[in-house]
């Protein structure tokens, strides 16, 4: 059988900011500019993942794209929606919120939880221009 890429799609509103606290304010300042503002600043995230296998001969399915969609919700966005990703979310406490970071996070509350297939691929969109790729250990294809 060949493998096939199913993605769901979801969006969440954060606040966040970037700041590195073994560097002093003069650094943080000139490496991160306006995105280390001591009031926050927010972005309104897309968050697509990407679970890869091959189609259940029974289902047709690689995962039931319900079971995704509760699963994004109850492990990210339910977590991180209209919160502040420095202050109110423990799977980033002490992590830079950066979008790489956020990322690799988001990934770890996922693997191993999937009913089904396998985790391939998060992409998360700060802005519409702007977005990380993260494959776990594994190379991209």
């Amino acid at each position: 059988m060949s493998t096939v890429y199913v993605t769901r799609k979801v969006h969440f509103n954060a606040a966040h900011r970037l700041h590195n606290p073994e560097k002093s304010d003069e650094w943080n300042r000139e490496t991160f500019g306006p995105c280390n503002h001591p009031n926050w600043h927010g972005h309104n995230y897309v968050l697509k993942v990407t679970v890869a296998g091959e189609p259940d001969p029974d289902t047709g399915y690689v995962i039931d794209l319900s079971d995704l969609k509760s699963l994004l919700h109850e492990e990210v966005v339910d977590q991180v929606d209209h919160k502040n990703l420095n202050l109110d979310v423990d799977f980033l406490d002490g992590v830079i919120p950066s979008t790489e970071n956020f990322a690799i996070a988001i990934w770890n509350q996922l693997e191993g939880k999937l009913p089904s297939g396998r985790l391939h691929c998060v992409r998360l969109y700060e802005t519409e221009r702007n977005y990380v790729e993260y494959y776990g250990d594994q190379e991209p294809r």
